[in-house]
């Protein structure tokens, strides 16, 4: 029987994270455990009516059959300009400033091909989303860690950045409100990589999936809304969380013309667009009644409440985030993030995300989802309760 040997850049990667999780899970439910999945990130809250008819109405379309615009319909990009301007008071030429995506982990993972050279550098934070490293050792580029640590309130610390790291730099990945820890950024720090990122001519590339997830009346900013930002960046973004419409996979990312013409270049060689239908409802979700995304956010608000006091009641220490659906849990005292996973899962049937599969500087962390409803969460601290740590 032939062999045929794997290509360098997939032998060079560890198991994707989420993969591996989902292998060890089904493992644990062949024996018969119920399990309550708490580990990846793809909410449990339907896609609204609204979205879901404006999709049907427009796949009765004949036109929509046919081949997409590769850069996206003009009215998509149109529609995302103007909810920029509502949301963020940030102005986009849509002809030239917005390109659709399919979901926003697709334009991440292509963007590096654009711009990033062997031997060039990109600047990547971590913990954080494995596609960013990933991208970047695809495209032939080196990935250099922006550690994010407790005692920098999980933000990279730009001066820790050699200079001669940053000259070899072509991008700088960020992600606020940030997966996995859930921090958040303000504009103060934002013209922070601004100014970096003009002194070192470098690209930063702003991952804003979670912008709409905010709780305590808290409004994340967009990276774009600080002076000079579109000169040097560009912001991706995501319908999947803020509407619950992950499986549809409809993204974009807007910003520096010649970056997002860049982006465009590579998508246009490599994929064909998103089926206009799906364009269509997603235009219907931006432009149309926002409760749904008001009612989702008091949802994972009341979860939230629940899991952290349940998880100090139990000893756990964890910070109670402004944004996103994650909690970013310390593991208890005498493990690490990987055996305590394990035991969850082993003993209480309980799935987490190790901090260190984030990358190393996650080691001493785990990550709770906050997608399922109250009743299964409740159990899940009972299950926790249940166990002496």
């Amino acid at each position: 029987m032939a062999v045929f040997e794997k290509a360098e850049r997939l032998k060079q990667l560890p198991p994707y994270l989420f993969k591996e999780i989902d292998r060890k899970k089904k493992e644990v439910m062949a024996r018969g455990i119920d399990i309550i999945d708490l580990g990846v990130g793809d909410p449990d809250i339907p896609t609204p009516p609204h979205i879901i008819e404006a999709l049907k109405k427009a796949a009765d379309e004949p036109a929509n059959h046919r081949y997409p615009s590769y850069s996206g319909m003009a009215a998509f990009k149109e529609t995302v300009a103007e909810w920029y301007g509502r949301r963020f008071g940030v102005t986009l030429d849509p002809a030239t400033e917005v390109i659709t995506l399919i979901g926003s982990k697709e334009g991440i993972a292509h963007f590096p091909l654009a711009f990033i050279n062997v031997g060039n550098i990109a600047l990547v934070p971590s913990p954080a989303y494995p596609v960013y490293r990933i991208a970047t050792l695809f495209a032939g580029g080196e990935p250099y860690t922006m550690p994010l640590l407790k005692e920098n309130d999980f933000l990279p610390d730009l001066e820790a950045i050699p200079g001669d790291v940053a000259d070899r730099a072509r991008i700088m990945i960020i992600n606020y409100p940030n997966n996995p820890t859930s921090a958040t950024a303000d504009p103060g720090f934002f013209s922070k990589v601004v100014a970096f990122a003009k002194k070192y001519r470098i690209i930063v590339c702003h991952d804003a999936a979670y912008t709409e997830m905010a709780f305590d009346g808290y409004k994340p900013p967009s990276f774009l809304e600080v002076e000079g930002a579109k000169e040097i960046g560009l912001e991706f973004h995501s319908l999947s969380k803020t509407y619950n419409m992950t499986g549809w996979r409809i993204g974009f990312a807007v910003g520096n013309q010649e970056a997002i013409d860049g982006l465009g270049g590579i998508k246009s060689n490599i994929d064909s667009g998103v089926f206009q239908a799906v364009q269509m409802a997603g235009m219907e979700a931006l432009r149309g009644d926002q409760s749904c995304v008001h009612e989702m956010t008091r949802t994972y608000e009341a979860r939230r409440d629940l899991m952290i006091k349940g998880l100090r009641d139990a000893g756990f220490t964890v910070n109670s985030p402004k944004a996103t659906f994650y909690l970013w849990v310390q593991v208890p005292e005498g493990y690490s993030s990987a055996s305590f996973a394990a035991r969850l899962l082993e003993e209480a049937g309980l799935v987490v995300t190790p901090g260190n599969g984030f990358g190393e500087p996650g080691e001493g962390y785990f990550r709770i989802a906050l997608t399922q409803t109250e009743e299964r969460l409740s159990e899940a601290m009972d299950r926790i309760n249940g166990l002496s740590f």
